[in-house]
C-alpha cells in the first residue's frame, strides 16, 4: 500500500524536473549564486539595473520571435530591423531637435517612427511568405540583408546622434533596479503573454504552428494571421531599436546586430519547440534573462565574454533534452 504514494511522489518529482520554467529558475539562481561568490559586486542594485537594461531589448525581440516560432516560422531579420528602425528614428529626432522641438515630443515621435518602420518591414516579411510563397527562412534572410545593408549605406557605419540630449537619463533606475523603459517593456511583455495564452489570436497562433492545414480547414485565415504575426515581430524589433537609442543616445547600424541569434536562443532555452505549436512566453522571458545574466556575470568575474557562446550552447542542449523528457512523459501518460 505504501508503494503507491511513493510512486505518485516520484511521478510528481519527475514532472517538476521536466517543467522547463522550474529548470530555468533553478539555473538562474545557480548562476546568480556562482557570480556573487566570485565577485560580491554582482549582487548589487547597479548590476541588476544593467542586466535589466540588456534584458529589455532582447526580450522585446525574443517575444516577437516566440509568436513567429510557435506559428511554425522563423524570423532572421529582427536584429537588422532593430538597427534600421533605430537609425531612421535617429535621423528624424536629429532633425526635430535642430528645429527646437521639445525633447518629450521628439522622443514620442521617434518612438512612433520606430514602431512604424518595424511594423512596415514586418509586413513585407509577411507578404513575402504568404503572397510569394517564400519559406520564412529565406524571406527573412532577404530582409536581414536588405535592412542591414541599408543601415550601413545610410549612416556610413557611424552612429547618428545630436538628438534629445537627456534621453539617456531615462535609463536611470527609479524603483530598485527598474528604469522607466524597463518598466514599459515589462508591461508590454505581460500584455502579450495574456494575448498569447488567453485570446483567440493566441489560440490561432498555436493552431497554425501545430497543423496549418487543419487550421485552414477549421476556418482560420492562415495567411492573414501570419502577416499579423510578422508585423508584430517587426514592431517589437522596432521598439527595441528605440530602446537602444535611449540607452546609447544615438542610433547605430550595429544596434541589434546578432540579436536574432540571441532571441532564437532565448526562445529555445525557454522551451518553445522550433517545430511550432508548443511553448509559453514566460519561458522566453526567463531564457533572455539567463543570457543577459551570463553576459554581465562573465564580465564582472573577469572571464572573456566569448565564453558566453559555450555556456549558451550547453543551455540549449539541456533545453532540448528537457523538451524530449517532457514529450516522453506526455506519451507515457
Amino acid at each position: 500500500m505504501s508503494a503507491i504514494p511513493v510512486q505518485s511522489q516520484s511521478r510528481r518529482l519527475l514532472r517538476l524536473l521536466a517543467n522547463q520554467q522550474i529548470i530555468l529558475l533553478v539555473v538562474l539562481v545557480v548562476l546568480s549564486i556562482f557570480f556573487t561568490i566570485n565577485n560580491p559586486i554582482f549582487f548589487s542594485n547597479g548590476v541588476f539595473a544593467n542586466i535589466l537594461l540588456d534584458w529589455a531589448p532582447l526580450t522585446l525581440i525574443a517575444v516577437g520571435e516566440t509568436f513567429v516560432i510557435i506559428s511554425g516560422g522563423i524570423d532572421l531579420s529582427v536584429g537588422a530591423i532593430t538597427g534600421f528602425a533605430g537609425i531612421i528614428a535617429a535621423f528624424v529626432m536629429r532633425d526635430l531637435t535642430q528645429m527646437h522641438l521639445g525633447e518629450t515630443e521628439t522622443l514620442l515621435i521617434g518612438l512612433l517612427v520606430t514602431m512604424a518602420v518595424g511594423a512596415g518591414l514586418g509586413l513585407i516579411n509577411g507578404l513575402l511568405i504568404t503572397a510569394t510563397r517564400l519559406v520564412p527562412f529565406v524571406a527573412t534572410l532577404v530582409m536581414l540583408g536588405a535592412a542591414g545593408g541599408l543601415s550601413i549605406v545610410l549612416t556610413g557605419g557611424a552612429p547618428i546622434g545630436e538628438g534629445p540630449v537627456n534621453a539617456i537619463l531615462l535609463t536611470v533606475p527609479i524603483i530598485g533596479p527598474f528604469s522607466i523603459p524597463v518598466i514599459i517593456v515589462v508591461v508590454i511583455v505581460a500584455y502579450l503573454g495574456l494575448v498569447l495564452h488567453l485570446t483567440r489570436f493566441g489560440r490561432y497562433t498555436y493552431a497554425i504552428g501545430s497543423n496549418s492545414f487543419a487550421a485552414r480547414v477549421a476556418g482560420i485565415n492562415v495567411n492573414r494571421h501570419l502577416i499579423l504575426i510578422y508585423v508584430l515581430s517587426g514592431l517589437l524589433a522596432g521598439l527595441a531599436g528605440m530602446f537602444f537609442y535611449i540607452r546609447l543616445a544615438s542610433g547605430a547600424p550595429t544596434s541589434g546586430m546578432n540579436s536574432e541569434l540571441d532571441a532564437i536562443a532565448s526562445v529555445v532555452i525557454g522551451g518553445v519547440a522550433l517545430s511550432g505549436g508548443v511553448g509559453v512566453l514566460i519561458g522566453t522571458v526567463l531564457g533572455a534573462l539567463i543570457l543577459t545574466t551570463i553576459t554581465s556575470g562573465l564580465i564582472i568575474i573577469g572571464v572573456a565574454p566569448d565564453w558566453k557562446q559555450v555556456v549558451v550552447a550547453v543551455l540549449i542542449a539541456f533545453a532540448v533534452l528537457a523538451q524530449s523528457v517532457r514529450l516522453t512523459n506526455r506519451s507515457a501518460s
